[in-house]
């Protein structure tokens, strides 16, 4: 898929995830039913409506491409041959969502040949969207109202960092642990550590707020392939925290092993 291609695809797929945010919105702050998957993980109906109307937008603007969602799963048999497929978080961080801190997410990603090549993360509450697609640069725009073109949108950029200097270290919300403090003092003398719902994290690193995500235990692809391929389009990368690449669909379980996601940070 030619970057051209992929540039042509932003605004619509933008425009998809602004909508199924602006739905998420409408349940936001009220009496909400609240089930429990079998992780233990909440499911809210505004999880149930974004998923609906962002899986059939994606089916409306290409039926040929296929869809991976949290909340529509498919069996491995069927799409372990995928070359291309959407991959979905209808709303990551369902907790902030729950909590109502504002810090929860739609999450789009386009897998390719086991790697995300285009990424939308829109806030909802924070009327805030960020996206990126590869050779075509990292973007945020807010506020976001239905969206004509993308031209006000600001390119953005990690920060330029030495190992050295004062490390901005982000951390989950929910889902924070002693180990991330633990790591960090085996490797950064000068730093402090921040905490944040959703692939949020992810952006923040991209546009220079913080420096590094280092994430201890489980998180799912959808999670992170739209915060992946913006940060790198930002300047940063995403990395197991043994050095390895992360791949997509190149296994049956969705599972991540724990990562460091980086700005532009020397050694």
């Amino acid at each position: 898929m030619n970057n051209q291609y992929l540039n042509e695809l932003l605004l619509p797929v933008s425009n998809i995830a602004v909508h199924a945010g602006l739905l998420i919105n409408t349940y936001y702050k009220s009496h909400l039913k609240i089930s429990y998957k079998d992780n233990k993980s909440p499911l809210t109906e505004a999880d149930i409506a974004s998923n609906k109307h962002i899986i059939d937008s994606l089916f409306k603007l290409n039926s040929d491409i296929p869809t991976l969602s949290e909340e529509k799963l498919v069996e491995w048999r069927l799409r372990k041959d995928w070359s291309k497929y959407w991959l979905i978080d209808p709303l990551d961080g369902t907790k902030e969502f729950i909590n109502q801190n504002d810090e929860f997410t739609v999450n789009i990603a386009l897998i390719e040949n086991n790697n995300p090549v285009l990424g939308v993360i829109y806030a909802p509450a924070l009327s805030l969207l960020y996206y990126g697609s590869v050779g075509n640069g990292s973007y945020k725009l807010n506020p976001v109202h239905e969206l004509e073109s993308l031209k006000q949108s600001i390119k953005i950029k990690c920060n330029k960092k030495n190992k050295l200097d004062k490390i901005n270290i982000i951390g989950s919300k929910s889902h924070f642990n002693q180990e991330v403090e633990t790591w960090a003092k085996k490797n950064f003398t000068n730093f402090n550590i921040t905490k944040k719902g959703s692939s949020l994290k992810f952006c923040e690193i991209a546009e220079g707020k913080a420096d590094i995500y280092p994430r201890f235990g489980p998180t799912s692809e959808w999670d992170i392939a739209a915060g992946s391929i913006i940060l790198s389009e930002a300047g940063g990368s995403i990395q197991s925290i043994d050095g390895k690449k992360i791949l997509y669909n190149n296994k049956e379980s969705v599972v991540n092993p724990s990562f460091v996601a980086y700005g532009n940070i020397d050694n």
